[in-house]
């Protein structure tokens, strides 16, 4: 499938995405939203596909924000529709029942940050810059940002950087607990794909148990996320690649998981 504003590619279980206006600092507009919910389309029906990566064209930008000339032409109701359309594809992104990583070669900021924070991690460049500057156009963060973004480094410091529209680097961003590693530029591809063949290399099913056990249980209290996890647990048992892996260890031999979802 071509596309005008993504490049979408997939080799042995590990998809890549590259958001790929360059010339725009790859920013969001409505044509590339519209490529993104295409691509998450394929990516949920493709069985096949075990992780997937966000990364972004050129050497300058993840993304850097939403495109501001379209923004400029929205009244309220044309602004609350995109806002909407932007946090429902981004929802639709966090909840992927495969890890997603964000591969973060540059600028992130507005939609850049919050389109990272809707993957399960991050990893970013050295050159990274991150933030949530939209009052500084006298606007708030509208796909997710004020959300996502409080629930993981707290409500406090979250307020500071999106009151003052502050931007950090990579480095700052990781002590925030923003961002999982900082590597220099022309190594983040590499570590990229390094996790992401050894998350690809694990059991489909596992996977999946582990991050809806997470996912679900973070906002409710220990005793409900444990019986998630209670219940994620059983399934894994009944799977084919439980059973690949617990012979393994018991052969000592290493374990070789083939199952899919479908087993």
């Amino acid at each position: 499938m071509a596309f005008e504003n993504l490049i979408f590619e997939v080799d042995n279980g590990i998809a890549k995405l590259t958001f790929n206006r360059p010339k725009a600092l790859n920013a969001l507009n409505k044509a590339l939203l519209d490529e993104f919910s295409l691509v998450l389309d394929e990516v949920q029906k493709n069985p096949d596909i075990k992780v997937l990566i966000l990364t972004g064209g050129g050497e300058k930008a993840f993304v850097a924000g939403a495109d501001i000339s379209e923004l400029a032409k929205m009244n309220p109701l044309l602004g609350k529709k995109f806002a909407t359309v932007g946090q429902k594809l981004f929802s639709r992104l966090e909840s992927l029942t495969i890890p997603v990583i964000a591969a973060v070669n540059g600028f992130a900021l507005g939609g850049g940050t919050e389109v990272a924070l809707a993957c399960d991690f991050i990893y970013a460049s050295e050159k990274a810059v991150f933030g949530l500057p939209e009052i500084t156009l006298g606007l708030i963060p509208g796909f997710g940002g004020t959300q996502r973004l409080s629930r993981l480094i707290g409500t406090n410091l979250a307020k500071e950087l999106i009151f003052t529209g502050r931007t950090i680097p990579a480095q700052e961003a990781k002590e925030y607990g923003i961002v999982n590693k900082v590597f220099a530029p022309e190594s983040l591809m590499e570590e990229v794909m390094k996790t992401a063949k050894a998350i690809a290399s694990k059991g489909a099913v596992s996977i999946r148990a582990a991050k809806e056990a997470i996912s679900c249980g973070k906002d409710v209290d220990l005793e409900t996320g444990c019986r998630f996890e209670a219940d994620a647990f059983a399934l894994c048992m009944a799977s084919k690649d439980a059973a690949e892996g617990t012979s393994a260890f018991l052969e000592k031999r290493k374990a070789l998981f083939t199952g899919t979802l479908n087993d």
